[in-house]
């Protein structure tokens, strides 16, 4: 298949990319591979518009149907292999497609590195396990909340979330971390941190309402969050030999082009960018319109 722009992520930053380059009337294929993180999000309150709150599914059924809407095929698979021509433009293979694009987008973003808990599926759809303070910190206030992480990025977690509640717990899963200087942080904003491994967890109709330690004591939370970090599907740019930072993070310009021509990306899989969906779809409509403004044109000058 020959097409304009060939994206490669199905969340809501490829979808807006993809409605951006729709209305320009580019030739535009989205494969998704699935996962997007938004689909886990059982009431997003943050995102803009929505005042009573959106799920992540109807959010991403949505940019879909309006992005189908202005002519960009979407279709379900993973881009295993993308390849840049020697006349600038690129090869993508999917399991069943092959496109010809003139320019790429990669918007694969992240994946959460889990707890291991039961039922944890369940546990981020009910709310009951959460990876993003920024978005939903609001909805903890005074509430019991847990944070399990290792290391400074645990601290600082356990500190954001100190704005909303004081009933704090970190859980450090017997890692031995903490400096002097993260514990008494920790102290003076009179947060909790518990070493002792958890040997088990407590749950309640399926929901998890506590866990246990290896001292035998149970500490019961309304919420807990997931502060252990992301791993970054950055493998496609890599191999496409793109900057990347020391976490895999790809680098991008002011236009979200990577220091391989023609290739875009935005989303969270861009450096120094923030995990949130409002930022991604903005660097999303940036990405587009670069990508629009560098294909050629018979009414723009040279």
């Amino acid at each position: 298949m020959k097409i304009d722009c060939l994206i490669v992520g199905g969340g809501p930053v490829g979808l807006t990319a993809a409605i951006y380059l729709g209305r320009f009337r580019r030739s535009t294929h989205v494969v998704d591979a699935g996962g997007s993180r938004a689909s886990l999000i059982p009431l997003s309150h943050n995102y803009p518009g929505f005042p009573d709150g959106i799920a992540g599914k109807d959010l991403l059924l949505r940019l879909r149907a309006q992005a189908l809407r202005y002519g960009a095929g979407v279709s379900t698979g993973t881009v295993n292999q993308l390849e840049r021509q020697p006349d600038g433009t690129f090869v993508g293979i999917s399991e069943r497609e092959r496109f010809h694009a003139e320019r790429v987008l990669l918007a694969t973003g992240v994946s959460d590195i889990e707890p291991e808990l039961p039922n944890l599926g369940d546990a981020i759809q009910r709310g009951l396990i959460r990876h993003c303070p920024v978005c939903d910190g609001f909805e903890v206030i005074e509430r019991e909340v847990a944070v399990i992480g290792h290391g400074n990025k645990g601290v600082r977690e356990a500190l954001f979330l100190r704005h909303y509640t004081s009933r704090l717990t970190l859980f450090t899963l017997g890692s031995c971390e903490l400096t002097d200087a993260d514990r008494l942080a920790l102290k003076e904003a009179g947060i909790d941190a518990i070493d002792e491994p958890i040997v088990k967890v407590h749950d309640e109709d399926g929901s998890i309402v506590g866990l246990q330690t290896a001292n035998g004591k149970i500490y019961l939370f309304a919420t807990l969050y997931s502060a252990l970090g992301c791993n970054v599907k950055s493998e496609l740019a890599v191999r496409m030999g793109a900057a990347c930072d020391d976490i895999g993070l790809v680098i991008a310009d002011r236009h979200q082009m990577t220091n391989v021509p023609g290739l875009y990306v935005a989303g969270d899989i861009v450096a120094d960018s923030l995990n949130q969906i409002v930022v991604g779809m903005g660097q999303a409509a940036i990405a587009a319109i670069a990508m629009h403004n560098a294909l050629a044109s018979p009414f723009l000058p040279a």
